[in-house]
């Protein structure tokens, strides 16, 4: 076990994330019981890490494909985003089996449930960020079930807690960028602001490390979308 966990490190470190993804599969299939959050945190890195560069390939092609001065080219762009959609879609499938075959069903308690329920929900949302038609429809679909999954296993989390904390950011995210819905997006957020708020004294310091950069940018989303909808008379207060 030590073993793999340290050679999925040396394989972050070497940015070879498919290697540190196999690393960590052979980790969490090694145990009959939930992974540490240590190794929770490379899965983390690792599947951020191994889709990061096709989404950021993807929004490279898009922009050069809207630009009007290589409208000759735009049939080729169009059909390198298709390569390049296919390959995201593929590894975050393999994230998402990884994570409901193999980590969910051996988490015990409700933020190991909440995690994992997120991810799934985080990994369907980067699948959408470039799917069409009925393949936009399910995946959307199937993000927002365990969006919302997760959201009722965190009923029993603290409100400053960072799991928590990070699945309102992402579920908001998912309702402004997917769903076109700005008002529920905004909802979600200032929930889970005004919750951190009232329990704020209650943090410890680690707590608080965690939770204030999450709620940092919660208070950025939430003014940025209050500003588009020209609703800026409700401003959340500094925490």
């Amino acid at each position: 076990m030590e073993k793999k966990i340290f050679m999925a490190r040396v394989a972050d470190q070497s940015e070879r994330y498919e290697d540190m993804v196999d690393f960590l599969k052979d980790i969490i299939e090694d145990t009959s019981e939930d992974v540490s959050m240590d190794v929770k945190n490379l899965l983390s890195v690792g599947f951020k890490n191994l889709i990061s560069s096709q989404r950021s390939a993807y929004k490279t092609v898009q922009a050069i494909e809207q630009n009007k001065k290589y409208a000759e080219y735009s049939s080729d762009c169009a059909e390198y985003k298709e390569k390049i959609s296919k390959e995201l879609e593929a590894n975050c499938k393999k994230i998402i089996n990884i994570v409901l075959e193999k980590s969910l069903p051996k988490a015990t308690d409700d933020e190991a449930k909440v995690f994992y329920l997120k991810m799934i929900g985080d990994y369907y949302r980067y699948t959408a960020e470039t799917a069409k038609g009925d393949k936009l429809a399910e995946v959307t679909e199937n993000a927002r079930k365990y969006y919302e999954d997760a959201t009722a296993a965190a009923k029993s989390l603290k409100p400053y807690n960072s799991n928590k904390l990070g699945l309102a950011l992402n579920f908001s995210v998912f309702h402004y960028e997917l769903k076109n819905d700005s008002a529920k997006a905004c909802t979600i957020a200032e929930e889970a602001l005004n919750g951190a708020r009232d329990e704020i004294d209650n943090m410890g310091n680690d707590e608080a490390r965690d939770a204030l950069s999450i709620i940092e940018l919660l208070k950025e989303n939430l003014d940025l979308w209050k500003e588009e909808e020209g609703n800026d008379d409700n401003a959340i207060e500094d925490l």
